[in-house]
């Protein structure tokens, strides 16, 4: 990820969100930020089957919400390289972008799960409802990350 890749959303139309990504190997987090860019809230969580099925609802949130741009939380190593599931994201990114005409950008996750998680069992969270709300939340994470990052105006992380 680069800065010119984070400009891109700081120059969004007024009123457009942006769509935050926790991809999992069964279920898919959403995030939607607010209109004013400012703050990320867990929104979803789409159990995986066929691409297109998934291609397709998120085509439908992106229209009815007014998305104007995608964050892909990056699952890369702890060492900053990138695995077979860092690989499947950006395979994920590029078949979706096909289909909607939107920017996008990937975001670092390290350790985004792991903080989400924590924070619900601090809440005291049942490992039920945690489980239910977790990938949603980790999207909402990752999306909060990028969000901060274009409200500051600092430079990214390079990805």
């Amino acid at each position: 990820m680069s800065g010119k890749d984070l400009d891109q959303f700081s120059a969004l139309p007024r009123g457009r969100r942006l769509l935050g990504f926790d991809l999992g190997t069964k279920t898919i987090g959403l995030a939607l930020s607010d209109v004013e860019l400012r703050i990320a809230t867990p929104f979803e969580t789409i159990r995986r089957s066929k691409f297109t099925a998934e291609a397709n609802r998120i085509r439908d949130i992106a229209g009815r919400y007014d998305v104007g741009g995608f964050v892909f939380g990056l699952p890369v190593n702890m060492d900053g390289s990138e695995g077979p599931r860092a690989q499947s994201t950006r395979a994920f990114a590029r078949n979706l972008a096909r289909l909607c005409d939107l920017p996008s950008t990937f975001w670092d996750e390290r350790l985004s799960t792991a903080a989400v998680t924590r924070a619900l069992i601090e809440a005291d969270a049942s490992r039920a409802k945690r489980a239910t709300v977790v990938d949603r939340m980790a999207a909402a994470y990752i999306l909060q990350g990028a969000l901060d990052r274009i409200r500051s105006g600092a430079l990214p992380l390079q990805l």
